[in-house]
């Protein structure tokens, strides 16, 4: 964690808001990217991501000194985003199924390849998906998004390797 970020998680342990929305704007757009291709809805994502910095707020105490402030972050929005109703879950991904992609997953595809991209993600199982999102979206690497969603290593290798492929043939079938 940089020294930023260590002195801005003890201000807001303090109760600082200025520290908090500076947190907020440093941190926002990672959040907002891995709910966004998690949720696969840009509102709902953006809900869950207030939702996510206010428990981020109210829990600070909570934030490991020794941790990174993106993973933890991401770790309470991925937390969130699983206890969701699953109904809820299907319902956005069927009201998004025609939204285009954005650049990060898909940027030089053609229209095509980004909506069978698009619906083939939204088809992997929620914890493929996070996995998936995570490492070859936001970046994270293996470990980090292992972290983040509390599973083993191994676990989100596979999760991603299986969500890579079934993505992969997703385009070759369009193709």
């Amino acid at each position: 964690m940089s020294d930023d970020d260590r002195a801005l998680i003890a201000a807001i342990r303090d109760g600082s808001e200025t520290a908090f929305n500076t947190l907020v704007d440093r941190h926002q757009q990672a959040v907002r990217t891995f709910l966004r291709r998690l949720l696969g809805n840009d509102a709902d994502a953006d809900d869950m991501a207030q939702e996510t910095f206010l428990a981020a707020w109210t829990h600070a105490r909570s934030f490991r000194d020794d941790g990174d402030v993106r993973s933890w972050l991401c770790g309470i929005a991925w937390r969130k985003a699983r206890g969701a109703q699953r109904s809820w879950f299907r319902r956005s991904a069927r009201d998004t199924a025609h939204q285009e992609l954005s650049s990060g997953l898909a940027g030089g595809a053609s229209m095509e390849d980004r909506l069978a991209v698009k619906a083939a993600l939204q088809a992997l199982p929620l914890e493929q998906r996070a996995a998936v999102t995570l490492c070859l979206v936001c970046g994270f690497s293996h470990s980090e998004a292992a972290n983040i969603l509390g599973a083993a290593l191994g676990t989100v290798k596979s999760h991603v390797l299986r969500g890579r492929e079934r993505l992969r043939e997703a385009i070759e079938r369009k193709t």
